[in-house]
């Protein structure tokens, strides 16, 4: 019988994460599908990967009336396709692909945490995260997460229990391609000096530059603090950022203005091809407040370039502190500059902590053993419900008293509850 594997996540753009889980899916015989918010980069997806795509709005605030209208259709999409597997991503979608799967008694529930944005919530908001972060642990029949630091905080603020939740590998959740892709020997060296000029930037200038979207969450406030303090002492300094601005959590006015104003910051907007847009900088700078595992670090490592980042979960795990670059303390204007200094004013430092960086990714960050260790994860689940469904049928001991929880079954070396759940034919037949 064909294994149908779901991925829903909550926006199109995330699903260029999972391409190489869908491909290594697809070459050992499933039948893989996806669902996200609609949009061109969705229907992209589907034609490059030769999967069917499916379109379900799923706004990223909370919208408790839309969200439900998202249930609804989402539930009524996994009722067509009948999968075997849903594998959830990011919170919102996350919740709601457990949330229909559970429903549609979807035989294995997967959810990936990709990052805890509660970590930088108060007041009602951060309990209503905390809640629905719960709830889309608790109807999972596994968790897993990018980071080990992210895990340990999902395990502390009580959201999932320990034996439930795993990180795979290094962490990520694909993995960095520093061979075929991020891999700086493979680009002509006329790009740093094309990308350069592209932007109005000298080819002898110092550039740094940052990856994300400008909003209040990726530190921009104490970025812009830290260019004002170095743009005077380092007269061929110039910023390159890549990313949006939105509305949602945005940079105070008068940050924006200075952005968008100063003839030294270059506000590249998306760009596509990032590999040439990494060559072009001298080092990255990442003053985020919250991360899962932050990609742009490891791809900026892949490129050979030092990096300047917060100490926080997630980010420590993908920065060696003094060896691949520099950590500093969230909202730390002040100590961002002097790190950032350090490099500006070292190349050799740059080039020894950009090629140890390098040499790092390659090690923990395969993207092919992330692809096995999960198609692995997939099978051992799959043969858990099968074990369950077979114990459903078995004859129950007189004067036993049965139970509705499920069993245990080996996961990786220990054990996983594996609720039980009714068959694919049941769930079809329930619309």
């Amino acid at each position: 019988m064909t294994t149908r594997l779901l991925h829903v996540t909550t926006v199109p753009v995330t699903l260029r994460f999972l391409s190489g889980h869908v491909r290594h899916a697809k070459c050992l015989g499933y039948e893989v599908h996806a669902l996200s918010s609609p949009g061109e980069l969705l229907d992209k997806f589907g034609r490059d990967l030769g999967i069917p795509v499916y379109p379900a709005t799923m706004p990223r605030r909370i919208t408790p009336m839309g969200d439900l209208a998202s249930l609804w259709r989402i539930g009524r999409i996994m009722r067509r396709i009948r999968p075997s597997i849903v594998d959830g991503h990011t919170p919102k979608g996350g919740l709601l692909a457990m949330m229909a799967a559970t429903l549609c008694q979807v035989p294995v529930r997967v959810y990936h945490m990709h990052g805890l944005p509660l970590m930088t919530a108060t007041g009602w908001k951060r309990r209503l995260l905390r809640a629905t972060e719960t709830a889309a642990c608790r109807l999972a029949h596994q968790v897993y997460c990018v980071s080990a630091s992210v895990r340990e905080v999902a395990i502390a603020e009580g959201l999932c229990p320990a034996d439930k939740i795993k990180v795979l590998g290094g962490g990520s959740i694909a993995g960095i391609d520093a061979q075929s892709r991020f891999n700086p020997a493979l680009l002509p060296p006329t790009v740093r000096n094309e990308v350069r000029a592209r932007h109005g930037i000298p080819a002898d200038a110092l550039v740094a530059g940052f990856v994300g979207r400008i909003v209040r969450d990726k530190g921009i406030i104490e970025l812009a603090a830290a260019w004002q303090a170095l743009r005077e002492e380092f007269p061929n300094l110039h910023l390159l950022c890549a990313g949006p601005f939105e509305s949602q959590d945005p940079v105070p006015a008068v940050v924006e203005r200075m952005l968008r104003s100063d003839p030294r910051i270059h506000l590249a907007g998306d760009v596509n091809e990032m590999p040439s847009f990494y060559r072009a900088l001298d080092l990255l700078v990442l003053p985020t407040y919250r991360e899962g595992l932050p990609t742009v670090l490891l791809e900026a490592s892949a490129m050979e370039l030092p990096l300047v980042a917060t100490r926080i979960p997630g980010c420590i795990e993908a920065v060696r502190d003094g060896e691949t670059g520099i950590l500093v303390p969230m909202k730390d204007a002040s100590a961002l500059a002097t790190a950032a200094r350090s490099y500006l004013r070292d190349a050799e430092l740059r080039r020894r902590h950009g090629v140890h960086g390098r040499r790092f990714m390659v090690r923990a960050f395969c993207p092919e053993t992330l692809q096995e260790m999960l198609h692995q994860e997939y099978e051992c689940l799959l043969a858990g419900r099968a074990r369950l469904t077979c114990r459903a049928h078995e004859p129950r001991p007189s004067g036993r008293v049965s139970g509705s929880r499920g069993v245990s079954h080996a996961n990786a070396g220990r054990e996983t509850e594996i609720p039980m759940v009714r068959s694919q034919t049941e769930c079809g037949n329930e619309e």
